[in-house]
């Protein structure tokens, strides 16, 4: 297909410039620097959570969580801790391939977590020795940065430079990680040796603590003023850790707090205010999900002096994770984002909680319920299992239930969510979008939509491969699963849509009646010019009971040689005289799923292609193949008014 070549604007890397927003500093506005003096506790004083050596508290939690910590930490008894040979961390640089090194980071990192809280658990001493070989492993690493983000540094891709210590999101998590092992262990690691608890403080400080608070030039800290992604509360939140657990210096420790904050402004300032995460459901996970987690601990590191949950942005940043919910594991997956995802069930009831959201707090509920958090575990990080395993017995008998919205406009990012009935998965849904193609983790889909049948998908966004260099380079857009020819949208004298914030919806109108719900929006400007689009008006429209109509009412100035409309499907296609049969099962699933779509044969003729799926990100969510339709024009008309129609 053609496609006139621009440069890429908006990476996971790379936040997108700042435009005109309201400055709305609800932290900083509120809280400076004097001010944090008087409620922060000094670091020998700072007891977040009991330690392994307070045994009572950890004694009092239930038989089965603290017996499935320590089976846990057992596996882990004999971990051999493997090497990370420079090679495999040239990989990167060399043929693009982030999963080796990270593979094995990951497994190092599991391993100690595991052996942390098992030994926190028990409090017997079994597992220090083993401990002891992993804070030592992880202290010597040359960085804690991965390959994939070594831009940060100036001398670029290739081997991280030992004298330019720099902060991506895995430098901060393995700091938060060895500050929590350093809290809770400490006394118990300086029996094994007294310079193990120090060579953390130190590493903790060479790496994280002494670069976040000396540099304001790592793009994620949005310094002066600009727009960032989910890497900044991501690190902040680790950063903060850090500096709560680690800093040793009254007045750094101040510093580097407020500094934090005036970071965290940066996300928000610039945060739809609708609450929407245009990185989609799986990354409000660490976007706003990790909000929640600065929030949460900076409450506590103030003794509640410091706490927003009365903040309307606030609020609506956590209910978007119940709005974009589909159906058991399936949400609205547009962007970078799989179309399963499961969610942190204990952070999202805790949010739920400060906002006195019962719809959000039912659906963490339901989430810890489900994977039966007594005998499995908490998810996540290690503060994340702090803040939520003494709360884990309320949790495990709340009300729990997901939720169903019936409907639910975005009008900052343009996105609406509808369905049949409130309440129940039952009958239609339908997702459909406006936006840019600059957005965080951006596809070029600008008015793309997604449908699913009694909560299962039909019409499908695919989501996106497994990462590798090429995901966030110049050529982000030659990979098929970004293009707008692999979404449902039109391809127009074989040009897809282009990047950038310029390619935009324009004209967008949301309406919703109790008997339809309706996104029309104006699409020409996503296209390049050389389309020879005048007008490209898509409505797509649900009708409560009978199913989804997409209609594209179009003018080109010129007659053009091809015009195609793109429908994804997880399942296989029988071609009939007026309409399409689709159905199937989807991956992993019993439900047998059955819809049509009916057209104009006289307009529009179908073709199938099956895509062979080899990617395992892909294979995971919707096994070894998916089906591309094509419908072409006939007579590829200068105007006209193209509907399709899908019914059961």
């Amino acid at each position: 297909m053609k496609r006139p070549f621009t440069s890429l604007i908006c990476l996971t890397l790379l936040a997108v410039p700042s435009i005109a927003e309201e400055r709305r500093n609800i932290l900083t506005g509120e809280t400076s620097v004097e001010s944090l003096r008087k409620v922060i506790s000094p670091l020998t004083e700072f007891k977040p959570f009991p330690t392994a050596s307070d045994r009572e508290a950890w004694e009092a939690l239930p038989a089965t969580l603290k017996d499935h910590y320590i089976k846990r930490g057992e596996r882990s008894l004999e971990f051999e801790w493997p090497n990370l040979p420079a090679t495999v961390y040239l990989e990167f640089d060399r043929i693009g391939n982030r999963s080796n090194y990270q593979g094995i980071v990951n497994r190092r990192r599991r391993a100690l977590v595991d052996l942390v809280l098992a030994e926190t658990m028990e409090g017997k001493g079994r597992f220090l020795e083993q401990i002891a070989n992993g804070v030592w492993a992880t202290c010597e690493e040359t960085s804690w940065v991965i390959p994939a983000h070594l831009s940060l540094q100036k001398a670029g891709r290739g081997l991280p430079d030992v004298n330019e210590p720099t902060v991506d999101l895995f430098a901060a998590e393995t700091g938060a990680s060895l500050a929590w092992t350093h809290y809770l262990l400490r006394d118990q690691l300086a029996i094994v040796s007294p310079l193990l608890p120090e060579r953390i403080l130190t590493e903790i400080d060479r790496r994280i603590l002494s670069p976040n608070l000396e540099r304001d030039d790592f793009w994620w800290m949005g310094f002066p003023d600009s727009r960032v992604n989910n890497w900044n509360p991501w690190i902040n939140t680790n950063w903060l850790t850090c500096v709560l657990l680690s800093e040793r210096n009254d007045e750094r420790r101040i510093a580097g707090i407020h500094k934090t904050m005036r970071s965290i402004e940066n996300f928000l300032n610039h945060y739809p205010a609708d609450g929407g995460c245009d990185e989609g459901p799986g990354y409000w996970n660490v976007a706003g999900g990790r909000l929640f987690d600065y929030l949460e601990f900076l409450r506590v590191a103030s003794g509640d002096a410091i706490q927003h949950y009365d903040n309307q942005l606030i609020r609506e940043i956590g209910r978007f994770v119940t709005k974009a919910h589909i159906h058991e594991g399936y949400v609205v997956n547009f962007a970078d984002a799989g179309a399963r995802s499961g969610i942190a069930g204990e952070m999202v009831y805790r949010y739920g909680k400060k906002i006195q959201d019962p719809t959000m707090m039912a659906f963490g509920a339901w989430a810890v319920q489900g994977r039966n958090s007594f005998r499995r575990g908490v998810s996540g990080n290690i503060s994340r299992q702090l803040f939520s395993i003494f709360d884990l017995e309320e949790m495990m008998s709340a009300p729990a239930a997901q939720p169903y919205t019936k409907d639910a406009w975005l009008p900052d990012i343009q996105v609406m969510y509808a369905r049949s009935t409130a309440g129940a998965s039952d009958g239609w849904f339908v997702a459909a979008k406006g936006g840019h193609n600059a957005e965080s983790h951006n596809h070029n889909d600008v008015g793309s939509y997604i449908v699913y049948i009694d909560g299962y998908p039909a019409v499908i966004d695919i989501g996106v491969e497994s990462y590798r260099r090429k995901t966030f380079s110049r050529d982000r857009y030659d990979i098929w699963t970004m293009q707008s020819a692999y979404h449902n949208l039109p391809t127009i004298n074989g040009m897809m849509q282009m990047e950038g914030r310029e390619h935009r919806a324009t004209d967008v109108q949301y309406e919703s009646t109790a008997g339809y719900a309706r996104l029309q929006t104006t699409i020409t400007g996503a296209y390049p010019k050389e389309t020879g689009i005048e007008r490209w008006n898509r409505t797509v429209r649900l009708d409560r009971t009978t199913g989804v109509t997409v209609s594209d009412q179009y003018a080109l100035d010129t007659k053009p040689d091809s015009l195609t409309f793109t429908f994804m499907t997880p399942y296989a296609v029988t071609i009939m005289d007026d309409h399409l049969d689709i159905g199937g099962i989807p991956h992993r699933e019993e439900k047998l799923v059955g819809f049509s779509i009916h057209y104009n044969p006289s307009q529009v003729v179908p073709t199938v292609e099956t895509i062979a799926i080899e990617d395992r990100n892909l294979k995971r969510t919707w096994g070894d193949v998916l089906y591309r339709v094509l419908f072409t024009h006939r007579t590829n008309a200068t105007s006209d008014t193209v509907t399709f129609e899908i019914r059961r």
